[in-house]
């Protein structure tokens, strides 16, 4: 099973705006998260259309199974 750890920050605009790691560990704390989603925000390094990132929205880990029926 994979999974994607999703960082959702809202932009100058007001709009969500997504930052997708993939291969998250899965045993993540939130605590750690929110740091990291702070810094972010406190260093300024990423830049949108909507302009800068201005506040956390939430974090959330996506999972994927993929389950084989055939293959040829």
């Amino acid at each position: 099973m994979s999974a994607t750890l999703q960082l959702i920050f809202r932009n100058t605009a007001g709009r969500n705006v997504t930052l997708s790691v993939p291969d998250a560990l899965e045993d993540l704390d939130s605590e750690v998260v929110g740091s990291v989603m702070a810094d972010i925000l406190s260093r300024n390094i990423f830049h949108t259309t909507g302009g800068d990132l201005q506040e956390r929205v939430r974090a959330q880990l996506v999972t994927r199974e993929v389950n084989t029926l055939v293959e040829y």
